[in-house]
């Protein structure tokens, strides 16, 4: 079966996975890829739920050493790369526009973004061998994949920071059915979230939804849009966020 070549590019882009263009897309394409941004978190969480069933054997605390590893290379650290060059960048840019963004273009990580790459990936080891003591393999599969449909909702709802970015050449040729099919995902998401948690699995769901809201309301603030390392912020401190909020309101509800 051939797949959509704009699958193939969010693919190639967001994954380590072996795939191969045929050819350099067009902008058009690259931005029709966006449709395939959260299919592509859902893959990733299947394939993190395929590794803890391999790993059940094994105990909590190893198979969340494993699958967070796998969870970093399958997507290739660029969205850790992007919180590290954000952290560094708001912290050194001292509230300045203009040298916050050349603080991220600077391709060295300063010890702030070292800080935030290890609070991040704490928070979500820690959390991992909390669902996984709990046996609670569907976090896996909802949090890369709500991740994922984060990021092409920040860009087609927030101006790029940076004229003639990638981001902004993907939101300007985003399809016009995106905004629907991101709805689509986001309720299929909470419908999943409540058939297996019950009422208590949409808090995880409006935790992330709020500080995605207030992560923007900053981004216009500091930047006046948003630029592919603030994106990739976005994306790991949710995924950390929704894990804990989750192992969280298991703990409480059992």
């Amino acid at each position: 079966m051939r797949l959509p070549f704009a699958l193939l590019i969010a693919l190639q882009f967001l994954t380590r996975l072996p795939v191969r263009l045929p050819y350099l897309p067009a902008a058009q394409e690259n931005g029709r890829s966006l449709l395939w941004y959260p299919a592509v978190g859902g893959l990733i969480g299947l394939l993190l739920v395929l590794a803890q069933w391999l790993l059940a054997p094994t105990g909590p605390l190893l198979q969340a050493a494993i699958i967070l590893s796998l969870w970093v290379w399958l997507s290739g650290a660029l969205h850790l790369d992007g919180l590290a060059d954000a952290a560094d960048a708001w912290v050194g840019g001292h509230g300045d526009r203009e040298r916050t963004l050349a603080i991220m273009k600077d391709p060295a990580c300063g010890p702030v973004g070292v800080v935030a790459l290890v609070l991040v990936l704490l928070l979500k080891f820690a959390a991992l061998v909390s669902l996984l003591e709990s046996q609670v393999g569907w976090a896996l599969l909802l949090v890369p994949w709500i991740g994922r449909l984060l990021l092409p909702t920040l860009l087609i709802t927030t101006p790029y920071a940076r004229p003639g970015g990638l981001g902004a050449v993907l939101a300007a040729h985003a399809p016009v059915t995106l905004p629907s099919v991101l709805i689509t995902h986001a309720l299929v998401i909470a419908g999943l979230s409540v058939v297996v948690w019950g009422a208590l699995g949409l808090l995880p769901l409006i935790c992330v939804a709020l500080f995605a809201t207030y992560w923007r309301r900053l981004l216009l603030r500091r930047l006046g849009g948003t630029t592919g390392d603030t994106a990739g912020a976005l994306l790991e401190i949710a995924e950390a966020l929704l894990l804990v909020v989750l192992a969280l309101t298991l703990g409480i509800n059992g």
